[in-house]
This record gives structure tokens, sequence and C-alpha cells, in this order.
């Protein structure tokens, strides 16, 4: 084996090739993409993507074994392995539109493969995609192969950004899934041979074809599940006056569950636990497996109704309205230590405050003006387009409420409110005596990520709001959320039951004690 090359030069393929390239020096890899300005980037000393670590495994490879080119064709022709790692996005139109995922790209890299090679080449799955894609690649390689031999192999990706250099370095599992034929057998062969350069046997692990494209998809769920379940909680917490983090402690000393991925957030991001769960909910439906896509839809509700929950705290909380105050955003990116922000739950909070006129001041030390703005104003599912496929709204770059700083004290300065929404050290940090005296009063802290010291704030003289903690006495009577149509009650009603929300809503606004009354059911209500 003298050749690798990875179709894709994203989060996943970047970084996974650099390591393979560090740890594999008599193995030559190329790292194609079509985006000139990317591939620009890599061969610079400013990459384009943030993550510890990658800087210095790209230097010592970069130019020895490690290459970056836009010469899609040439490299994929002499490679003996090609790593597909293009986006697999979530459909916004047609069939399956808002769950399915959107093939299209993996697609025009199986044909252009097809086009390209003069001898065999083991392809493998790098992206994640729905249960039996490995099929649908393997009819059109086949079809357009010329006399020439392919192996479709499944090699998902479990990195966690933030850590992804670690991860890699010493991963908890290399899944390598395959046909069960001698060819399939030798190709899996071969990729183990890869990954047997620095990752113990017992670590790679070796299944057919469709259980490694499942098992993928199953692991973002459970993780994601985790999130929404102590999610849940934290809102009986609140209800109850339990502390969240106590009890995720208690439960997470249980050798059966553990602590991992047991703390209450504003909700969960990145780019792939609301479209993986999405797609599984899609599959199980195409499977007639409703009751199945039901209970994994109930992780996304979840996680929607929790930053929806984030947000009416924030105005309840600030006499029921933040119109024309000014709001500090503390942290964009959906998780420390990484300038990603697809998904991240700070778009939706940005969103919701927005919509209630308030003035934005955003701070994260990884993430430019130019990528918080056009996060705000694009459409949901539209990151995971190319630029020209992407559907912004027609103020695009022209959000008036909004500006970007980069200094959280700069953000702070005169604002009525602080919302912390990723959990940066540096925010551990930070004097917040200074930010006190440099804030309108009363000044309201509130910590989407639970990383203040709530008691010390308070003792300074914020009015502090923590996910999951017990309240803040001025917080006490105030609602933490409204009932909505679409998000709080069931998607099949009567014109009557319809009508009486919707005049509750209006109650409700000017009388917090307004009682829901419905009609009397009939057999057609």
């Amino acid at each position: 084996m003298v050749k690798i090359c990875c179709i894709g030069a994203g989060y996943v393929g970047g970084p996974t090739m650099a390591v393979i390239a560090l740890k594999c020096p008599e193995i030559e890899v190329a790292v194609v993409d079509i985006s000139i300005p990317r591939i620009n980037a890599w061969n610079s000393d400013q990459l384009p993507i943030y993550e510890p670590g990658l800087d210095d495994v790209v230097k010592q490879c970069r130019g020895k074994n490690l290459y970056f080119s836009t010469d899609v064709e040439k490299h994929v022709s002499e490679a003996d392995i090609v790593f597909v790692s293009v986006n697999t996005p979530t459909k916004t139109q047609g069939l399956g539109a808002g769950k399915a995922a959107d093939l299209t790209y993996w697609e025009s890299a199986a044909r252009m493969i097809a086009d390209v090679s003069k001898s065999g080449k083991i392809v493998v799955e790098k992206s994640t995609v729905p249960v039996k894609t490995a099929e649908a690649i393997e009819r059109i390689l086949s079809h357009n192969n010329k006399g020439i031999s392919f192996q479709i192999l499944s090699n998902p990706e479990f990195l966690a950004e933030g850590t992804a250099i670690e991860d890699l370095f010493k991963p908890d599992r290399v899944l390598i899934g395959g046909r069960e034929t001698p060819e399939g057998a030798k190709a899996v062969k071969a990729l183990k041979d890869v990954y047997a350069h620095w990752v113990p046997e017992d670590r790679i692990i070796c299944t057919n074809l469709w259980s490694a494209e499942l098992s993928k998809l199953a692991a973002n769920a459970f993780l994601a599940q985790r999130i929404s379940s102590v999610n849940s909680i934290s809102a009986l917490c609140e209800a109850t006056g339990a502390d969240v983090t106590q009890v995720s402690h208690a439960v997470g000393k249980d050798t059966r569950i553990g602590p991992k991925f047991l703390n209450a957030s504003v909700g969960f991001g990145g780019s792939c636990f609301q479209k993986d769960i999405l797609n599984l909910v899609y599959i199980c439906e195409c499977n007639g497996l409703p009751e199945v896509a039901h209970y994994w839809k109930q992780v996304i509700e979840m996680n929607d109704y929790q930053k929806n929950r984030f947000v009416n705290r924030v105005v309840s909380s600030m006499f029921n309205t933040v119109a024309n105050k000014k709001v500090a955003i503390l942290g964009f990116a959906f998780k420390k230590d990484t300038g990603d922000t697809r998904e991240t739950p700070a778009i939706d909070v940005c969103k919701g405050l927005l919509g209630d006129k308030a003035n934005l001041s955003i701070y994260d030390p990884q993430v430019s003006e130019d990528q918080i703005r056009k996060d705000l104003s694009m459409k949901k599912f539209g990151w995971d387009h190319p630029g020209h496929l992407q559907l912004l709204s027609p103020s695009a770059s022209d959000i008036k409420q909004l500006s970007v700083v980069w200094d959280a004290y700069e953000a702070t300065k005169d604002a009525h409110a602080i919302c912390i929404l990723t959990e940066w050290d540096e925010f551990k940090k930070l004097d917040y005596q200074r930010i006190f005296d440099n804030m309108q009063k009363p000044a309201f802290v509130f910590d989407g990520r639970n990383i203040v010291d709530v008691e010390k704030l308070r003792k300074i003289g914020f009015i502090v709001y923590s996910i999951g903690k017990p309240l803040d006495a001025w917080l006490k009577d105030m609602p933490a959320s409204k009932i909505t149509i679409e998000s709080r009650v069931p998607k099949f009603m009567c014109g009557q039951c319809t009508s009486a929300i919707q005049e509750y809503q209006g109650t409700r606004t000017r009388n917090t004690g307004a009682a829901l009354r419905l009609p009397n059911p009939t057999r057609n209500t």
C-alpha cells in the first residue's frame, strides 16, 4: 500500500489524514477538495479549522508525505485507498426533506472515482451515511467499472471536536465494515493494517457493512439522548429546588451509567447529533417503524424545548421584555476548543432574543464576525450545503441589533444581561466584579453551561440563573416558559382546541394565573 487519497478537506478528512500521515510515514497521503480557498488554507500557516494539536501534526508532515491539492482526479486515479469524506447534508426539499440525508455529493464522488480509476481500489465511507448507502455506491461503481474491481468499506469517524487529535491518537475503537466475502475480507485487512501502525489490535473492530453504517448513527443518537435526558431533569430540578449537578453526579456514580455526557446545558449542537438523529428517524419511518421513529424524535424535541426554555427565562426575568436592552453573548461555538458553529444552540438563542428586539453584543475567541452573521441569517440546514446553495435571509450581512467584539469586557459593558452559551475556560476566570460595575442594574447572568460560581456572583450583586440549579429569589415567581402551538401541543387538533389555546396564550400574557380551558371532548374533538 503506497498511496491514500481523501476526497473532502473538512473537519473529518483533514485531521484524520494528517494523523495517518504522521503515524504511517511510508504511506503517501493526499487530501483533495474542489474548494480552492480551503486547500490554500490547509497549505498555509492559518488552517481552515481550529483543533488543539492539529497545527503541529500538519506542519510535521506537510510536504513530506502529506499533500493538500485541488487536483482531485489525479490523486484519486493514483490512490490505492480512497476515503470519501464529503458532506451528507439534510435534504431541504423533496422526498424526506428535513430528515433524510442528501447523498448528491457522495454519488458525484462515486461516479468520478469510477470515471478516473485505472486500477482496482478500496473505497472507504468516512462520511456519516444512511444504512445501505454502500449498496448504492457499489451499484454505481459496478456499472461504471470498465473491468476494474472496487471494494467498499465503511469506516465511520467517532471524533469529538475539541479533542479530535487526541481521539485519533488514542481512539476508543476503530470500526471497519466490509462485505463478508474473500475480497471484502482482504480489503478490511488492508485498511486494518494502516490503523495497526498505532492502534492496538483489540481496538480495531471489524463488522459487516450495514452494522458499521448503523453503528455511527446509533452512537450519536445515544450520546444526544443522554444530553436530552439530563436536560429534561434540569427543568424538574428548577421546579423542585434540586440541583442538577448533584443529581447527575449521583446518577453518574452508578457504574452501569457513568458520568460522561451528563452535564446539563442550554442544548447540544454540532454537525452530527441532530442531523444523524433526523436521519435515523427517517430510516425508521421508511422501514415501517413509526414508534421507533417517534422515540428518537423526542430527543430532538427536548433539545429544542431546552433552548426555548432558556430564551423564555431570559425574557421573563427581565420584566418580560428585552427590547432595546443590551445582552452580552459569551460564546458562540457549539462547544469549547473549537470554532465550529454548526447547529450551535447559540444560533437559536440569539435568534430568539433578536426576535424580541434585544441588542446583542457577541464575543467568542474562535468565531469570526462573518461566520456569526452568516449563521444568524441562514435558514435551517443551510450550513451543510455549498455556499452558492445556502439560503440566506434578505438581511444576511446587516443585522442592526448585533455587534461582534473581541473582548469579553467590551461585550458586557453597559449590558443589562450576560448569556454564557459556550463553556470556554476563560469565562470562568473573568473579573466579574469589574463586569458588574460596568453593567446596567439590575445585572443578570444566565449561565447556559453551568460554569460560574453562582454564590460568588450573587454576593457581587448579580441576579443569576444557572440551568438546573435552585432559582434565585428574583426568578422564583417568573414563568420559565410559554405554551406555543408549534412545540407544546399535539400536531392534530380540531378548530375549537386551537382557538382555545390561542385565547389562553393571549390571556396568559396579561395574567400568569390564567387557566387553559379546552372544550368538552366529543367524537370529533
